[in-house]
C-alpha cells in the first residue's frame, strides 16, 4: 500500500443467500483511494455500493477479501477493537442525519469525542460551527431544524473526531435538489480545508460530477472509474 493511499479494498465478497436466490451484492471488489480525495460511488439502486461502503467502513464483516486503512488491515481486529478504530478513524454521514433527539447541536458534534474519551476543542467546535454556517444555532434542538441544517450538523460532527477518512452514504437523499448543492459544496470545501479523505455514495450524477475521482459499481463489480489518475486499479480484471 503507497504512502499516498488511505484506502485499500483487495478482493472483497459479500454474499446474502443461497441458490436461485443467491446475492452477490460486493463479487471480488479492488478499489484503492487516494488520501485527500473526494471519491464517488455511483451505481444503480441493489448495484452494491452501499454494502462496499458498510464493508469499507467496518459496519459488517465480508465473506472473503480485506480492508486496509492508513495500513491497518481492520478485519483482522476483534469486534470491540474494530468499534474503537472505527471511533478513532472513520467518520459516517447518512441519509437520515442519525443525530440524537435529546441533544443540541453542540452536544450532537461533540458526541462521538465523548464516546471516545477525548475532550473537545472548543475554538475547533466554534470554527466548525462558523464554517457551516451554525454559529447561531449551536444551542439549537434537531426538530427545530431543517434538513440541510440537520446534514450540517452530521458533517460537523463528523468533522470534529478529525477521522483518517469519511464515508458518506447518500448523505443529500431528504434534500432538495438546491439544498443538495449546498450540502455537497461545504462537504467537499470542509474536506479541503481540513485535509480530510470522503468517499460518497450517491446515485445523483450532478453530485457525482463535483468529486476528483467517480467510481462506478454494477452487479457487485467496480466497472470503471474515471479521475484521480489511478483507475486502473479500480477495475476487476
Amino acid at each position: 500500500m503507497s504512502a499516498n493511499m488511505i484506502l485499500k479494498v483487495e478482493n472483497l465478497v459479500k454474499y446474502y443467500g443461497s441458490g436461485e436466490n443467491l446475492v452477490r451484492a460486493v463479487d471480488h471488489t479492488n478499489l484503492e483511494i487516494e488520501r485527500g480525495k473526494f471519491t464517488a460511488i455511483v451505481g444503480r439502486s441493489g448495484s452494491g455500493k452501499s454494502t462496499l461502503l458498510h464493508l469499507i467502513g467496518g459496519l459488517d464483516r465480508p465473506d472473503e477479501g480485506k480492508v486496509w486503512i492508513e495500513e491497518q488491515d481492520i478485519f483482522s481486529l476483534k469486534d470491540d477493537q474494530l468499534a474503537e478504530f472505527r471511533r478513532k478513524k472513520i467518520g459516517f454521514i447518512f441519509q437520515d442525519y442519525n443525530l440524537i433527539p435529546s441533544l443540541n447541536v453542540w452536544e450532537n458534534i461533540v458526541l462521538p469525542l465523548g464516546l471516545d474519551n477525548r475532550k473537545a476543542d472548543r475554538k475547533e467546535v466554534l470554527f466548525l460551527l462558523e464554517k457551516i454556517g451554525m454559529s447561531d444555532k449551536k444551542n439549537a434542538m434537531p426538530n427545530v431544524l431543517s434538513g440541510g441544517q440537520k446534514q450540517r450538523t452530521a458533517i460537523a460532527r463528523a468533522l470534529a473526531a478529525r477521522p483518517a477518512i469519511i464515508l458518506a452514504d447518500e448523505p443529500t437523499g431528504n434534500l432538495d435538489s438546491q439544498t443538495e448543492l449546498e450540502v455537497v459544496s461545504l462537504m467537499k470545501s470542509c474536506v479541503k480545508d481540513f485535509g480530510q479523505t470522503l468517499v460518497m455514495i450517491t446515485h445523483d450524477e450532478t453530485i457525482a460530477q463535483m468529486a476528483d475521482r467517480i467510481v462506478e459499481i454494477e452487479d457487485g463489480k467496480i466497472f470503471k472509474a474515471q479521475g484521480g489518475g489511478r483507475s486502473s486499479k479500480a477495475v476487476i480484471e
